[in-house]
């Protein structure tokens, strides 16, 4: 943002060359917006998440803030030029938590990069400078501990690639530079935090389970009893002294976390579970410590303890603490599976002012810079967003768009990252790169999807504000209540066993009201439902915008279905084959394979791929030779094989031709149209010899889910670009009644019907 005197210098040099310039104070002053995201350690449960949140919302600058327990994350949308994103990691450090910055949201390109060799400050700063004399570098910032530099820069001016030559370049060759991992911390953070959550609970057993035995169990094996029960001093016995012993280390070395995050929460003026959990283990644990010590001074006084409540609730809320933490690295899974949709490796191009290509060389993927030119082979994924500037292919594009038949691109062509390369040699311009490409802002809205709350949540967080102080004062009033009916003996003297009194049955039912809380469900249920709906969602192709969307879920009473790639497998396949001259199959699919290995339409990869199977295991697939090939568009191909004409394709082609169709012909052409199915002509020097029947076979699962639906009362409708008669022979195997049928449908159509659906609510 420039300075006042600044804009004015700008001003009266534009007046002193003749023009006029004026300030727009609308467009400075005009409200501005970004979006951070930030990794939240310390987080313990939805009353520390609440707590956190309040205390973002309230800074001047932000406009939203959103805090998510289950990620261990917050996302803030703030205003970059009242507060920036290094206040905003202060305020959490003020609120007990530690933050650490995931994205700053502003438009510019950043990358990360590993910077081996560079360990002292002259290094860093030499480093700095050399990066600086680069066109288009803005910011730099280097982390000399992980040896993490980041450069802010102009994505159109320059790239990673230029970065790593400038730092290799810059210390005579004793630096080295490569792209850092991203993620490597958190993933390193979440390991860790399971290693500790896992190491905590086996030694809390150890110690645990024998403090168990000995109370709950031993002391019913008469040898074992007379053991235990032995006086030590005074009333004081070994099973007494022995539970002491091993409920100790559980108490203050095992559970000293919830001790750290009690007084944290305490010192920030909130309560949390840690709170719940060192009060509840503590009233049982220095309750039995005042037992055991009366009873070793006391001739008469029957100690009775607690220490197996409060060693086993923190056994068992470790258990719980471990599991949860595994739950969360499996809602990351699916995003990670996601980013690996795009190639590890692109081939980069070399080309000369003539369009000559003179090199190529495989690159990191992520090295990609603007105007790049990659060479995509068949097979391999599309490495980023970019333009077709030579070439001619098939791209699958059902993971962005959901449809399986491939799209045919050519020059001038638009193709997105992460998508697959079915046949043919493309050279991509690249106009996309990093996080501006459409893999990169799919995974952002599941990311921005995960942290938004459904309503059901907001409505759990505002409870679980009142609900510490809540479960406190009701374990107060408990306790008291039955302690005061005890003393005016207002319940009979046989509710008391016999190793206790009315203080310690009151003081008992106290307890187990505020241990029950603990392993507290309210903030972290909804979350992590949502988390796991969104991320599985994502890596089944299905975007699901929060947890708003899921919990309206539950209203939908009609589901409308494409056809292609949703009900059915969305692949050709050669369904049928039917012959009207004595040949034998394997040499007619020879012919007709021969012939259609030189096409790149999806019914020919049918027909050749069901002629591999007619060959069997064959290690050698070679086919003979095709003379004269040639493709008419729309219609099928034709080709001299083994010294026959081989033509394959529609009637029309046929006519076109001149070949005559027989009856028995025709008559398998209707049949195949009735049954949703594509019939191809087979014929062998001007005489039809067969029908091929190809369709886009049925997902066995798609009966049984329509069946499902229609037992939850959800009415199911198919809405398609397909002919009426493949769409109604398609309803009929599903089960789906023709009325609810829409077939010839554009995309814009599609859309309209779904919105007339809506209507009608």
């Amino acid at each position: 943002m420039l300075k006042y005197d600044q804009q004015e210098m700008i001003r009266e040099t534009i007046e002193d060359v003749g023009f006029q310039a004026k300030l727009l104070k609308e467009e400075m002053n005009q409200k501005s917006s970004q979006v951070c995201r930030i990794q939240v350690n310390g987080m313990t449960c939805t009353s520390c998440s609440t707590t956190l949140e309040s205390a973002l919302q309230v800074i001047p600058g932000v406009h939203k803030a959103q805090v998510a327990l289950a990620t261990q994350e917050a996302e803030i949308c703030y205003d970059p030029k009242i507060v920036d994103y290094n206040q905003l990691l202060e305020a959490i450090g003020n609120t007990g938590f530690e933050g650490k910055l995931i994205s700053t949201g502003d438009d510019k390109s950043r990358i990360l990069l590993k910077v081996d060799g560079a360990n002292t400050e002259n290094c860093v700063k030499l480093i700095k400078n050399s990066l600086l004399e680069l066109q288009g570098v803005q910011e730099i910032d280097y982390d000399l501990q992980l040896k993490k530099l980041s450069v802010t820069y102009r994505a159109d001016v320059t790239g990673p690639r230029d970065f790593i030559r400038a730092i290799e370049s810059a210390g005579t060759g004793c630096f080295k530079a490569s792209i850092f991992p991203e993620g490597r911390e958190r993933e390193e953070h979440r390991h860790q935090e399971i290693r500790q959550y896992h190491r905590a609970f086996l030694w809390s057993l150890v110690f645990s389970v024998p403090v168990f035995f000995t109370s709950m169990v031993f002391m019913y094996i008469p040898g074992l009893k007379n053991v235990l029960e032995t006086k030590v001093v005074n009333m004081l016995s070994v099973g007494e002294v022995l539970r002491w012993a091993l409920s100790t280390p559980v108490q203050f070395i095992i559970g000293r976390k919830f001790y750290i995050g009690a007084y944290i929460a305490l010192s920030h003026g909130y309560a949390n579970m840690d709170v719940l959990i060192a009060l509840g283990t503590n009233a049982a644990y220095f309750y039995s410590v005042y037992s055991v010590l009366r009873a070793a001074t006391s001739p008469t006084f029957n100690a009775s303890d607690f220490f197996e409540t409060s060693s086993m609730l923190i056994s068992f809320i470790l258990l719980g603490k471990y599991l949860e933490v595994l739950a969360r690295g499996k809602t990351s899974e699916a995003i990670a599976k996601l980013m690996d949709l795009a190639p590890k490796t692109a081939t980069l191009l070399t080309i000369d002012d003539k369009g000559i290509v003179v090199n190529e060389k495989e690159v990191d993927s992520r090295l990609i810079q603007k105007n790049d030119v990659i060479k995509t082979i068949p097979g391999s994924k599309v490495a980023c967003d970019g333009l077709v500037i030579w070439g001619q292919s098939h791209i699958n594009e059902s993971m962005i768009t959901g449809e399986s038949h491939p799209v045919t691109k050519r020059t001038g062509d638009i193709v997105i990252g992460g998508t697959l390369n079915e046949n043919g040699v493309l050279h991509i311009k690249a106009t996309k790169v990093g996080s501006e490409t459409a893999l990169s802002q799919i995974v952002r809205l599941v990311e921005s999807a995960q942290m938004a709350k459904a309503p059901v949540q907001r409505f759990a967080d505002h409870i679980s504000k009142y609900f510490v102080p809540l479960v406190i004062a009701l374990s107060f009033c408990t306790w008291v209540s039955w302690f005061l009916a005890g003393m005016f003996k207002a319940y009979p003297r046989i509710w008391i066993p016999s190793s206790m009194d009315s203080f310690e049955l009151s003081l008992q039912f106290g307890i187990s009201v505020m241990v029950v809380a603990c392993p507290c469900a309210l903030g972290l249920a909804t979350p992590t439902a949502v988390m796991v709906g969104t991320g599985v969602g994502a890596s089944l192709g299905v975007l699901i915008k929060g947890g708003q969307a899921l919990q309206s879920a539950q209203e939908v009473n009609c589901i409308v279905f494409d056809k292609t790639g949703t009900l059915t497998i969305g692949k050709p396949m050669v369904v049928n084959t039917r012959l009207f001259k004595t040949m034998v199959p394997q040499e007619f699919y020879e012919l007709i394979a021969a012939a259609e290995v030189n096409s790149d339409h999806p019914l020919a990869k049918a027909i050749v791929e069901n002629a591999k199977k007619m060959r069997g295991s064959e290690e050698k697939l070679i086919w003979p030779e095709a003379l004269n090939f040639e493709s008419i568009t729309g219609q099928g191909v034709k080709a001299i094989i083994c010294n026959k004409e081989v033509i394959v394709g529609n009637k029309s082609l046929m006519l076109e031709q001149g070949i005559a169709i027989p009856v028995e012909a025709e008559e398998a052409l209707a049949e195949t149209t009735g049954l949703a199915q594509t019939g191809v002509l087979v014929s062998i020097d001007k005489e039809v010899i067969g029908v091929l029947a190809i369709s886009d076979p049925l997902k066995p699962e798609a009966p049984e889910v329509i069946f499902i639906l229609k037992s939850m009362n959800i009415e199911s409708m198919i809405v398609t670009g397909d002919n009426w008669g493949t769409a109604n022979a398609i309803a009929k195997q599903v089960g789906i009644d023709s009325k609810y049928v829409v077939a010839e449908a554009k995309p814009e159509q599609k859309a309209e019907k779904v919105k007339e659906l809506q209507a009608q609510i």
